[in-house]
């Protein structure tokens, strides 16, 4: 079984910017490739869960969202991170585009994205992280049966109030993306980094 990092996107592993449709309305975090390339090299697959409900209220089509998501990876690949897949919820309950008009198990906090990719990529979920900045996050992560990480940017500080007052309660709070990468990394012996690196790498890159 592989392990592995979910990231929500907006406010944990890009800025919280609103509804984007296109790679040029992207802010970066400075930290993120950094953060990206840590997980790798610490043998985790690193896999984006978003909820984009740009695509239900008809500020973004699908393709545009799938297109970003291709060059959201390309960048992060020219700067040596790999991210394995993006995963994404266009559906809403009162959506106003009818299509995407419904309560979908797909939508976070549901564990729908996290249960689909542990699926595709045969992830163990209880030796996996969950890292957003939303308690939605958190509650899918929780769900799924993923240990939890709040990063205090984007809306994780009014989050991490939140939740002191919601249980069950998040494991980790830390400031960022990066932080977060270098808790879990942290978290793993030298021996099991090792391995993991190396089932991931041929994972990753079709190595034998």
């Amino acid at each position: 079984m592989t392990k592995a990092v979910f990231l929500d996107r907006d406010g944990t592993l890009i800025q919280d910017l609103g509804y984007i449709c296109h790679f040029h309305q992207v802010g970066f975090f400075p930290f993120a490739s950094a953060a990206v390339r840590a997980l790798n090299e610490a043998g985790y697959l690193v896999i984006v869960v978003s909820n984009q409900s740009a695509v239900a209220r008809g500020i973004c089509n699908k393709m545009e969202i799938e297109l970003l998501h291709r060059e959201l990876q390309d960048h992060f690949k020219n700067q040596g991170a790999v991210i394995a897949a993006f995963y994404f919820c266009p559906f809403l309950a009162d959506a106003a585009v009818l299509r995407y008009r419904c309560d979908s198990p797909m939508r976070k906090p549901a564990p729908g994205m996290l249960l689909q990719a542990a699926g595709d990529f045969k992830v163990d979920l209880p030796s996996s992280f969950m890292i957003g900045d939303k308690i939605d996050d958190i509650r899918a992560g929780q769900k799924a049966g993923c240990r939890t990480v709040l990063v205090r940017t984007g809306q994780g500080r009014h989050s991490e109030i939140s939740l002191q007052n919601i249980p069950p309660p998040v494991d980790h709070v830390v400031d960022d993306l990066l932080a977060a990468s270098t808790l879990i990394t942290s978290l793993a012996g030298p021996e099991e980094i090792e391995r993991l690196r190396k089932k991931n790498r041929r994972r990753m890159f079709n190595e034998p």
